[in-house]
């Protein structure tokens, strides 16, 4: 693919690389390739429409925006990373991603993220997007860092308009400027749709297997994670709209089937006790805790309710 900018590299102590860095990019820790000898790279400012952005080259093994650089350099911005040539991957909010050329990501500088070249020369883009701004028009949706698909066909047009912003003079900057929030924001409108589709079957696939496995003591919250391919912490993300967590679900649903058992009328002696392990409690103490706590009640005084001459079993 056809790079959209020309950086000429040259040989350079590491310390020089790294401060033109934090001069232009903020404050980075990059570790060369080498120990000794200089690096290839360069850094430079430059405008693109309306928005500040920075050519870099190098070759080192990696650069990191830690903890420590963003106390010391917060700066309150999202930049839009386009892989110029060679590779790069990007890990932030606990993902990676492999960047070839043409490829884009949006980096949250506010988070801690890494950059790793593994010692192979690359050139990227770095527009600085000033972060008020994006999130007053998109939401947080950026917030940690998010891709940009090639596959999708709003990337060869905000790859247009980049190239565009490169070479535009400066009376055609706040023009490109709207063209590129524009073309942003139909691609997060997209991928919300998206989300929220995905959303809507990993919750349909979830409380399936809640329903079939919830008599199980074995079978919680990393168990359904397990099962569906997703981190325990994106599971607890999309029970969020329902208002609890997958743990709280799994014990409604198992003390709701408890409550059902021991409240039926059939003249036969009932144990609690069973009654808790076939619903899925392993912890007596907390089925009785738990049950009290919703119903008002101890789990034998609803079955003395319910009995018709027949025997409590504690």
């Amino acid at each position: 693919m056809k790079a959209l900018s020309r950086i000429a590299t040259k040989a350079i102590p590491i310390e020089v690389l790294r401060n033109d860095i934090l001069q232009i990019c903020g404050a980075f820790e990059v570790e060369p390739a080498r120990r000794e000898g200089p690096s290839h790279g360069l850094a430079r400012k430059r405008g693109m429409g309306g928005f500040e952005a920075a050519l870099v080259s190098l070759d080192a093994q990696e650069a990191a925006r830690t903890q420590t650089c963003i106390r010391r350099d917060p700066a309150e911005y999202f930049f839009m990373l386009v892989q110029d040539v060679g590779e790069c991957v990007v890990h932030q909010s606990g993902a990676s991603t492999l960047l070839r050329p043409g490829d884009m990501f949006i980096v949250d500088a506010t988070r801690p993220s890494k950059f790793v070249y593994d010692g192979q020369l690359a050139h990227q883009i770095s527009v600085h997007l000033p972060r008020d701004e994006m999130i007053g028009r998109f939401g947080g949706i950026c917030d940690g860092g998010v891709a940009i698909d090639r596959n999708d066909p709003l990337w060869l047009a905000l790859r247009a308009v980049l190239y565009k912003m490169m070479h535009c003079p400066p009376e055609a900057g706040l023009q490109l400027t709207e063209a590129f929030y524009g073309l942003m924001g139909a691609y997060f409108h997209e991928r919300r749709s998206q989300t929220l589709d995905a959303r809507g079957q990993i919750m349909e696939r979830a409380l399936q297997l809640m329903t079939r496995h919830y008599r199980d003591p074995q079978f919680g919250p990393s168990a359904l994670a397990l099962h569906l391919g997703v981190s325990l912490r994106s599971l607890q993300r999309y029970f969020e709209p329902l208002g609890e967590t997958p743990g709280q679900r799994l014990l409604q649903m198992r003390l709701t089937q408890a409550h059902a058992e021991l409240s039926r009328r059939g003249g036969k002696e009932v144990s609690v006790t069973d009654c808790a392990y076939r619903c899925g409690f392993n912890d007596l103490s907390h089925f009785y805790r738990a049950f009290r706590q919703r119903y008002g009640m101890t789990p034998g005084a609803v079955v003395a309710q319910a009995r018709d001459g027949g025997a409590i079993v504690q």
